[in-house]
């Protein structure tokens, strides 16, 4: 590391802009509140804070960006072109029922609507073969009609593009012109399923120009720090280059998140786990994904019902974060979230804002200590975050120390049943894993919600509330590939030559992107379902994949038929250049200092918990509960019941006391 480029890591949440940065052997961190409005402001102004040498770094930056857009639904004018006849496949989807009872079921509104969409003649068959040419006058007539609409960005998914693309780039060749954005389905979802291939390259037309923008607005900012290399985060846990972000924004639709799960499997390895739930608690939602001796990835997922193929680590999310704001229903009955008070005004602790929030709750259940909150730079206010619980419990007729526990309790609920999604309902038993429990608000709800799991050992790693920043600085660079093959499973050395092929491509493309050349190493994987099935299982491509694929089946749906022919659907292929891991010296622990208390609200009374520093914490000194851990960027709270003691690289292990 010393001599070297700082390597530094950003993380963009709802409530902090998170930074972490490796410079000369020595770490750095820092925190400051986001800006909603121009995310590029907050990171410039904590990168300044952080490294106000200017000297060289690399940043890689975890973007919330792309999440926003498409949950706020603030995204760019997009116009659609498609094969004449599928217009509305945007609109008809799939007959999927997610909520099977509700009477009157929701259905968002396409993002581009129908006078939007413009239908082409032409027509190539699912082998590739043109059955109707696209003729340029057709073509001309196409493009005409987008410069009447004004578009921002422009779609273009053509039946069975992803087999042979010809019309696709001469659309594409055609639209460079107008110089709008243009996606391109073949070149970011080269592979079957028309509504999500689709579906997935009007969202990113939709993402596009708002990233873009705000790349370009990072970058005006940078501009006076001479030798900074930028990278992004994908969802896919890897990193990419700001070019490839702009043009491919839909993968960075997870980018903080992938971040926090890639660190969270390096905190595991330095234990010598395998097995792990990852609980990232933020200021906004909270995270959980499984790791069951690798970080598992999908290709299909949906975000604000927006279904998306392209790679991403498997996550679950919620609306339960610190900032969560608690309310009544019509019913009375008590919820949090999903809406957040986010930065701006933030929890009524913070100082600004008036609605009750999971922080305020916590505050007031003496689970935080005020005048300790990052590292004593930001003294909470208790009698703001009261008065607010006290608003929402007065109308409960709830006291303001029940009606905090309710809203803890009702949030610890809500994670529960997260957690029990990516396990329990997959055939994974969470009393088998560990709980790594990250993000500033983790630390307070993380023993409760693992109790409830029958989960018995907890790790709080080091720098908890900025884990998905140091994930972020250590990724991989990454590039996805796929093949469609749709052939019944033809052997490993077949599927190893139509690899070789792959990966030739890929090179050729990364050379042409400026990669490092020679760097790069492949991981091969095949999709493999049974003949008539639906949807696939990815495995990775080795002798014996097709009772490897009837294993998996097993594990995964509770049934195999070996007699019942496989199917290999899909060819992936990941491109990586392996991240830099550094490793940070962890300081001695600290004389004790004054042995001081706090009054915690526990089981309906208030009990005595020793308040530790984190840097108090030695491996043979053990804290037993009730206690809290403060540091800078988060507070542990340990109940009654559990105790915590400094493990390996510095990371807090919690167990449950038998």
């Amino acid at each position: 590391m010393k001599g070297g480029p700082a390597l530094v890591g950003i993380d963009t949440g709802g409530t902090f802009t998170d930074f972490v940065a490796f410079v000369d052997g020595t770490l750095r961190t820092h925190k400051v509140l986001s800006t909603a409005h121009n995310p590029a402001v907050a990171v410039l102004r904590g990168l300044q804070d952080l490294l106000p040498d200017a000297g060289p770094c690399v940043v890689t930056y975890g973007s919330t960006v792309a999440t926003n857009t498409l949950l706020e639904r603030t995204g760019a004018r997009v116009v659609l072109l498609t094969t004449a006849g599928f217009e509305d496949l945007l609109e008809i989807g799939r007959q999927n029922r997610p909520l099977l009872y509700d009477l009157e079921p929701f259905k968002p509104a396409p993002v581009v609507p129908r006078r939007r969409r413009i239908g082409l003649r032409e027509r190539v068959a699912a082998d590739g073969t043109v059955l109707v040419p696209l003729a340029p006058a057709t073509l001309r007539a196409a493009i005409q009609h987008v410069r009447r609409l004004r578009p921002d960005a422009v779609a273009v998914c053509l039946l069975n593009a992803y087999v042979n693309p010809r019309h696709e780039r001469a659309v594409g060749a055609a639209l460079a012109a107008t110089g709008v954005h243009c996606s391109l389905s073949h070149q970011l979802v080269a592979e079957y399923r028309e509504y999500e291939r689709l579906s997935t390259t009007v969202m990113n037309a939709y993402v596009g120009p708002v990233m873009s923008r705000h790349l370009h607005d990072l970058a005006a900012g940078l501009a006076g720090r001479r030798h900074t290399q930028v990278r992004v985060m994908q969802s896919n846990g890897g990193a990419m280059s700001p070019r490839v972000a702009g043009r491919e924004a839909i993968r960075t639709a997870l980018s903080g998140p992938a971040g926090g799960v890639i660190g969270a499997w390096s905190v595991a390895r330095d234990l010598g786990l395998s097995q792990v739930i990852t609980f990232d608690m933020g200021g906004t939602s909270t995270d959980v994904s499984l790791i069951d001796g690798a970080v598992s990835r999908r290709s299909e997922w949906t975000i604000a019902d927006l279904p998306l193929k392209v790679p991403a680590i498997d996550i679950h999310t919620v609306g339960s974060g610190g900032g969560s704001i608690a309310w009544l229903d019509a019913g009375g009955a008590l919820k949090v979230g999903p809406q957040s008070a986010a930065a701006d005004p933030g929890p009524a602790c913070y100082g600004r804002g008036d609605a009750a929030t999971v922080t305020d709750a916590n505050l007031v259940l003496g689970r935080l200590v005020a005048g300790a909150f990052l590292g004593g730079r930001m003294p909470l206010d208790v009698a703001r975050a009261r008065t607010a619980v006290e608003c929402v419990g007065g109308r409960a007729g709830l006291s303001a120390e029940r009606a905090a526990a309710g809203i803890v309790a009702v949030v610890n609920a809500s994670m529960e049943r997260a957690v029990r999604r990516i396990s329990v309902e997959r055939g994974h038993d969470p009393r088998d894993y560990t709980v790594v429990a990250f993000g500033g608000a983790a630390g307070q709800h993380a023993c409760e919600l693992a109790a409830a799991l029958g989960v018995r050992r907890v790790v709080i790693p080091r720098h908890p509330g900025l884990l998905s920043a140091w994930g972020a600085a250590t990724a991989d660079v990454q590039r996805d590939y796929v093949r469609t093959v749709l052939r019944t499973a033809p052997g490993v050395p077949r599927m190893r030559q139509w690899f070789d092929a792959l990966e030739r491509a890929a090179r050729r493309e990364l050379r042409a992107e400026g990669g490092p050349a020679g760097r790069w190493r492949f991981a091969r994987a095949v999709d493999v379902r049974y003949r008539g099935q639906s949807y696939e299982l990815t495995l990775p491509l080795r002798a014996g994949v097709v009772a490897a694929f009837h294993a998996a089946h097993r594990r995964r749906y509770g049934y195999a038929d070996p007699d019942r022919p496989v199917e290999v659907v899909n060819l992936r292929l990941r491109a990586v250049v392996p991240g830099r891991r550094p490793r940070v010296t962890e300081a001695s622990p600290a004389a004790a200092g004054p042995r001081l208390r706090q009054r915690v609200w526990w089981m309906d009374r208030w009990v005595t918990a020793a308040v530790r520093a984190r840097t108090e914490l030695a491996p043979r000194r053990a804290v037993v509960g009730p206690a809290l851990i403060a540091e800078f960027s988060a507070t542990t709270f340990v109940p009654p019941g559990w105790r915590a003691r400094l493990g390996l690289m510095g990371h807090v292990v919690l167990t449950h006391a038998d």
